[in-house]
Formats: C-alpha cells, sequence, structure tokens
C-alpha cells in the first residue's frame, strides 16, 4: 500500500501543480479541444501515475454508489427514515425501486464509472509510447484492462447495453459514442479484457504494492461474468485458478484495518485514513443519525442527513442462525444513548474508529476467497448434485469459521439437511446472503439467480406493513422492467441513447 498511496497523492499533486501553472502560462497552452496526451506521458513514473489514476475511480464509487445499487436494492438493507431532513429523497426512492432517469445517484454512478473507463483507456492508448520493460509493461495493461473490464460488469448488470467506449476522447467531436452497445457485445468485451488481463499480471506483489490486482482477481471476476452468463463450467475453470488464497481464521479478523490485503483479500478498495482525500467514511454514513457519538465515538464529527444509510432490514437479521459469529461482526440492533436503549440497527462491519474526525482508514471488500470457495461449491452443484464432495465440503469450511454446524445430505436435523439440488442452491443463497453481509453482493446474486422479483416483492410487503404512511405508492413493486436502472436522461439527451423501460 505504501507505492500505492504514494503515487495517488503524487497524481493529486501534480494535477494540482498543473491547473496552477496553467493561469501563468494561459496563452502558451494547446485549445483544450486538442490537448495531446503526450504532453504527460513520458516516463515509467508517469505511467506508474496513470494506472494508480485508474484506481482513483474505485475510491470514488466504493464511498456511496457500489452499496447503494449492491446492497439497498436488495432485501439486506434499507434506511432510517429521518422525518425532518427530506433532502435525500434520491437515495430512499432507489431502496423502494422508484428511481427515474433524472435520480442524480444514478448520474453519478455512471459518470464515475466512465471516469473510470476513460482513465484506463489513457493508459492502453500511450503505454507503448514509454520505454519500460516487458513485464512493467504487461502489469500496466492486465491492471487497466482488468478494472475497466469490472467498470462494465458493473454496468451491463445494472443498465444493460451500454456504450462501449474503448478509445480516447481527444476533442469534442469524440464525445459521442456510437449508441448503446448490446448486452452481448459488453459481455465480449468484458471476457476479451479480463483472459488477456490473466496472463498480464502477478499472482501476488510485494508488501510495497498490496492492493493491487492481481491474476488471482481476474479470474475470479471472470468466474462470476461466466456464472452471471450460466456458463457453469467455464465459470468453474476460472475460479479453480485462484490459488495462493485461505479463509483467515477469525471472521472478524477480515474487516480490521491492521488486516489490510489479507490472505483471504482478492480485490478491495483502497482507503488512506490519514489523507482526507484518500480516507473513507462507512462508519459515519451507516451509523444511526441520531446516535450522536455513541456508535462512532467521534466527539468532532455530528451525524445528520449523510447518516442512517444502508441499514440492515428484519429481513437480513431474521437469516443469521442461533450461534453464527458473522452477525456480532457484521451489524448491531441498536445502540446505548443516555436515554437508555435505542433500536435501530447498524453495519458494524466497518466501524473500527477513525484517524482524524470524519476519517477512517477501513478498506471495503469486493472479493474475498469465501466468495469464491461459495461460487466454487454453486458451480459444483449446477453440474450435478452430490452427496458428498467437494461442494459439501466448501460449504461447511465457510460455515465452521462461523460457529456453524455442517449441511449434509440426509441430516436428521431438518435445518441442516441438504437432500437435493435445489436443496443446495438454497443453502448457498442463504449462505452468501450472511458471509457477504454489505459487501455488495446481495443485489447481483438475486438477479442472476431468478430471485429478485419474488424476493423483493415478499421483502417490499413486510417493509410497507411496518409503517405504511412512510412509503410512497408504488413502493418495491418491482418488475422485470426495474431489473434495470433507467438511463441516466442526461446521457440520454447528449449522446441521443435510448431508454431502458420503464
Amino acid at each position: 500500500m505504501k507505492t500505492l498511496s504514494k503515487y495517488i497523492i503524487t497524481t493529486i499533486l501534480g494535477t494540482t501543480l498543473f491547473t496552477t501553472s496553467c493561469k501563468k502560462y494561459f496563452l502558451a497552452q494547446q485549445p483544450e479541444s486538442g490537448l495531446l496526451g503526450a504532453n504527460f506521458w513520458k516516463t515509467e513514473s508517469d505511467l506508474k501515475q496513470g494506472v494508480v489514476g485508474s484506481y482513483r475511480s474505485l475510491r470514488d464509487l466504493g464511498l456511496f454508489s457500489y452499496w447503494m445499487f449492491g446492497e439497498m436494492r436488495s432485501d439486506n438493507t434499507s434506511f432510517q427514515y429521518n422525518a425532518p431532513q427530506r433532502g435525500q429523497e434520491n437515495r430512499e426512492l432507489v431502496d423502494q425501486f422508484l428511481v427515474t432517469s433524472a435520480n442524480t445517484l444514478i448520474q453519478d454512478f455512471w459518470q464515475q464509472s466512465y471516469t473510470g473507463i476513460s482513465r484506463c483507456n489513457d493508459v492502453l492508448n500511450n503505454v507503448d509510447r514509454i520505454q519500460m520493460s516487458n513485464e512493467s509493461k504487461n502489469q500496466a495493461i492486465g491492471e487497466v484492462k482488468l478494472l475497466r473490464a469490472f467498470h462494465y460488469f458493473n454496468l451491463v448488470r445494472q443498465f444493460g447495453g451500454v456504450p462501449l467506449r474503448l478509445e480516447v476522447t481527444n476533442s469534442p467531436d469524440d464525445a459521442l459514442s456510437k449508441g448503446r452497445a448490446s448486452v452481448e457485445e459488453v459481455y465480449t468485451q468484458i471476457l476479451s479484457d479480463l483472459t488477456d488481463a490473466e496472463t498480464k499480471l502477478p499472482a501476488s506483489y510485494g508488501s510495497a504494492d498490496k492492493g493491487r490486482v492481481t491474476s488471482g482477481t481476474a479470474n475470479a471476476i471472470l468466474g462470476e461474468v461466466y456464472m452471471t452468463q450460466k456458463k457453469f463450467p467455464e465459470a468453474l475453470a476460472a475460479l479453480k485458478k485462484v490459488t495462493g488464497y485461505n479463509l483467515m481464521p477469525s471472521y472478524a479478523d477480515i474487516f480490521i484495518p491492521a488486516n489490510k490485503n489479507n490472505q483471504e483479500s482478492i480485490f478491495e478498495i483502497q482507503y488512506l485514513g490519514s489523507v482526507p482525500d484518500l480516507a473513507s467514511n462507512f462508519m459515519y454514513q451507516f451509523a444511526p443519525f441520531n446516535s450522536g457519538t455513541v456508535v462512532t465515538q467521534d466527539l468532532g464529527t455530528n451525524l445528520s442527513f449523510s447518516s442512517g444509510w444502508n441499514t440492515p432490514t428484519d429481513d437480513l437479521m431474521n437469516a443469521y442462525e442461533t450461534g453464527d459469529k458473522r452477525r456480532s461482526t457484521s451489524l448491531a440492533e441498536g445502540f446505548n444513548s443516555t436515554a437508555g436503549f435505542v433500536a435501530a440497527p447498524y453495519i458494524k462491519k466497518y466501524n473500527h474508529g477513525f484517524i482524524q474526525p470524519g476519517q477512517t482508514n477501513v478498506n471495503f471488500p469486493i472479493i474475498r476467497y469465501a466468495d469464491v470457495m461459495l461460487e466454487i461449491a454453486e458451480c459444483l452443484n449446477e453440474s450435478g448434485f452430490s452427496a458428498n464432495g467437494e461442494a459439501f465440503n466448501l460449504l461447511n469450511s465457510v460455515r465452521t469459521r462461523a460457529g456453524l454446524s455442517p449441511k449434509t445430505a440426509g441430516n436428521p436435523i431438518a435445518a441442516l439437511n441438504v437432500n437435493s439440488q435445489e436443496a443446495f442452491r438454497e443453502a448457498i443463497a442463504q449462505e452468501r446472503k450472511v458471509e457477504l453481509a454489505f459487501e455488495n453482493h446481495r443485489w447481483y446474486d438475486l438477479v442472476r439467480t431468478g430471485k429478485a422479483i419474488p424476493v423483493m416483492l415478499d421483502h417490499g410487503k413486510r417493509e410497507v406493513a411496518k409503517n405504511k404512511d412512510l412509503y410512497p405508492a408504488g413502493s418495491y413493486l418491482i418488475t422485470e422492467n426495474k431489473l434495470l436502472l433507467p438511463i441516466p436522461q442526461r446521457e440520454v439527451t447528449l449522446d441521443n441513447l435510448a431508454q431502458n423501460p420503464q
């Protein structure tokens, strides 16, 4: 992380210096419609800064967009209703499946994703002009191709077919896309980028470069892409290549900042709490807005409308089995105030103190080895149910760490009896729900397994029944069309894109 953080900081400072110098030499600058990348891309150090700049978009997306659209669109989380503060209805509408194309959060998700793609394209466009070893060049290409594929994977799952921007935009004439590519075309590009990245990336790095993506990261994402396409043999082949990782002995230890990029981590968003622009803040966003300093223990930061989000639902809290150690690590059902216990649940998984007021040092996991183990078990089951063997071993390894009894075929205890392919599917879905809670997998799992509509309709009925007056008409009435987000209206207008049915 030292090297990665150093280049992030250097890139930020470099941008500031460039902006300042422009003021002095304004008349000597190239017109903005004809800026040349050659003015920057000259040395290997420049390229490394460009690669690290490509990671920067993950940080921005991770702070809000990923959990908003990966968790709050699911039955895992909702929001704490804040009656006096109605300035954040855009967030509530995401949860309630009432978003429109004018929703600014959708625009932010789209724009930040394409900013990340643009940065990757910049590196790919200029890498060949720089003198460096083939090993370093291949690593740079592999890193940005993987990141570009990851952005497109998120976009295609949320919006369907999207514009494929694979070249640098050098002038306003290049700004318009060729329109929305088909879903199949987007997936073809994703697979091409990931396959190439897998051959170019190292399996691991030294301590100074921990946090960069690896060949294991590429294969893990490849596996999920194939599973989303229901190509389970191909998914299994890719996931089996994810080696060199192990479960952490303790579930709670995974998320402690001192254990960043640990033996179970395959891909996580890097944050640096000591630098304001690079710090995370999940603890504050997920704390109940009325918890004062009890949850954060930060006397210098007041909670307001920006808190009380991604709140655990009753559905999730009821999904944990008795004795599951993951529950107390992942969430709390309330907090102790001066007035007594307050029943406002919140996420604990990312609550590990602060470095400076408002700044935390917590990374956000994207892929862990437990995720891959459960995916392998799922792929094996899709190839045919077996009452013995690897699929059960993988499932039960994850359960054992959580302090739970193994599931087996023919078990006399009904809750532990898994004796068919469909029963195993349900067991995997249940385990992923609680093991990966608040890590942005639940919505995508529901959609790819065809469970999103029935699960969310039932979830919505329970949510509305708790207090009908809080929910606008039509809340949680999810249909096939609402599995996809609307294309941001700004993009529809400026780029002449066809809108998703709504």
